[in-house]
């Protein structure tokens, strides 16, 4: 097969007609092609209304058929796991069930080397049940919620696996999500996602996976703290309802989310070495889905045929400091994300479908280690943060929120305009300049008219600023060396609240390598 790029489908028309297009640009007939397989698809909006669908796609052609120009010979991209390893005398244990502990847990066992796998929260399915109590209640669990449980925070989100990193493992990652049961688009999306919905189920799959392959999954169960020898670490302290018990180990895969507050202060007292690392706070931007759309698709947008739109926005500010937009969520909601008791934190969620009345994203500040005090200074930053969103929210995890043309204007909002908001338990309209920082405001206010020049509308009025998003990434990166190991032999810190990923994607491969670096030894 050939690789063939740039096939251009009008939006009218849709996927159903790419052959007759890719026919064109090959200079065959439709009927030449034997073969087609869809690599990427991505769409071209620059020429409103004229909108395309464009496609990559690997071709077969009937013997004797030859195309018209040159074309590269398709050859997937592959990526070999790591096999052949010798199981320890005592199992390595894997530390959260992310995607960063998942994927590691999932190298290991098929490598031939079964593990434990530790996570503080609930398998998906209680998990589920928690949060949704928790939305509509307010009546948070702090050991099973948006941040903690199977999954990982990701779970409840859009699932997307956009990632601008370039490593043959990613393809292998969303062949094994497609395996667990995630929709096949990802395989060839130029912007994939697999949606809350369907994220529920893959995690679920992978667990069962895991489990048949011999590893032990234990729910409920933290993390609490180490103990070395001569050679490094020989045992892990491990507490669940019945108490704290010993697990003898000497390999430690570490993937704790970015909320595990409590276990970055135990791993200092144990001394393994952190730093301060840079991060972004700032709240929840809401839009109608159809306001966005018709700005990025124009008129294109009534077609039918295209998926919900999306957008990525940053400005660099007169101050230095950078505002962006994080983790869009087209079609989806404003959630509750809280993890500790007295704290508002936001996110965004979609399912796969992406059709829900409005479009939200995190409008993002920077933060840098010169904004705080000291290793954990970044942390006590953010939670100082959602103690100001749970006061000002009402103080029952109700979050406060203001309109965008009463923020501009640093008025308080009583109510919304024509986008609802969709944060649940509650919002509390206010004025978000009595709950953030100054220079968090001050940031968000100079960049939303720049950015409005980027987007149409974006700065309209009626959207709605939801607070408080502090959680985007971690403010603390667990060192370690060019083995994936920590200053703690025997420790691998890998995924995004190690501070080494940001997002799905490169969390999932990041948990690969670690697994890697740990069957290599035991070969």
């Amino acid at each position: 097969m050939i690789k063939v790029s740039g096939i251009k489908v009008p939006a009218a028309e849709g996927k159903k007609f790419i052959k007759r297009h890719a026919a064109r640009v090959l200079g065959v007939k439709p009927e030449d092609i034997t073969a087609l397989e869809v690599l990427k698809e991505s769409v071209d909006s620059r020429k409103k209304p004229d909108v395309y669908f464009i496609y990559t796609a690997a071709v077969g052609l009937r013997e004797g058929v030859t195309p018209r120009g040159r074309f590269e010979t398709y050859v997937p991209d592959k990526y070999t796991p790591v096999t052949g390893a010798f199981p320890p005398e005592n199992r390595p244990v894997v530390v959260g069930m992310g995607p960063a502990g998942l994927f590691a847990a999932l190298t290991l066992a098929e490598g031939g080397v079964p593990c434990t796998v530790i996570e503080r929260g609930q398998p998906v399915e209680q998990r589920d049940r928690d949060v949704n109590r928790f939305w509509s209640s307010g009546k948070l669990d702090t050991e099973s919620n948006v941040q903690f449980g199977e999954g990982g925070a990701g779970t409840f989100s859009d699932g997307k696996l956009t990632t601008g990193t370039n490593d043959p493992r990613i393809g292998y990652v969303f062949r094994r999500f497609a395996e667990f049961g995630a929709p096949e688009e990802i395989l060839y999306l130029a912007k994939p996602h697999i949606g809350t919905d369907r994220l529920k189920t893959v995690v679920k799959n992978i667990r069962e996976h895991l489990i048949s392959l011999g590893c032990d999954i234990r729910f409920g169960s933290k993390f609490t703290g180490f103990s070395t020898d001569e050679n490094g670490l020989n045992s892990v302290q491990i507490q669940d309802k019945d108490g704290v018990y010993e697990l003898k180990t000497r390999h430690l895969i570490l993937a704790p989310g970015n909320g595990a507050r409590d276990t970055f202060r135990m791993l200092h007292d144990h001394g393994v070495r952190m730093e301060p690392k840079s991060f972004a706070v700032g709240v929840r931007i809401e839009h109608l889905q159809r306001d966005i759309d018709m700005t990025q698709y124009g008129e294109a947008a009534t077609l039918g045929t295209l998926p919900a739109s999306s957008y990525k926005l940053a400005v660099h500010l007169t101050s230095g400091r950078g505002v962006f937009t994080f983790c869009v969520c087209p079609g989806g909601s404003v959630v509750a994300a809280s993890s500790e008791t007295g704290g508002v934190v936001t996110n965004g969620m979609s399912d796969f479908a992406r059709d829900g009345k409005n479009i939200n994203g995190g409008l993002l500040v920077s933060v840098t280690p010169a904004d705080f005090d000291g290793l954990f200074g970044g942390m006590e930053f953010q939670a100082e943060l959602e103690r100001s969103a749970f006061r000002h929210g009402g103080g029952a995890y109700g979050a406060p929120a203001q309109l965008v043309k009463d923020f501009l204007g640093r008025r308080p909002s009583t109510d919304h305009g024509r986008v609802a908001p969709t944060y649940r338990p509650a919002v509390r309209f206010c004025n978000l300049w009595d709950v953030l920082p100054g220079f968090i405001c001050e940031a968000i206010a100079e960049a939303l008219p720049l950015m409005n020049r980027k987007i149409r509308g974006f700065a309209d009025g009626d959207a709605v600023l939801t607070a408080a998003e502090t959680r985007s990434s971690s403010p603390v990166r667990i060192l370690r060396d060019e083995n994936y190991g920590a200053s703690v032999p025997g420790i691998y810190p890998c995924g995004e609240g190690a501070g080494y990923a940001g997002g799905i994607t490169t969390s999932s491969v990041d948990g690969i390598k670690c697994a890697e670096k740990i069957l290599e030894s035991l070969k």
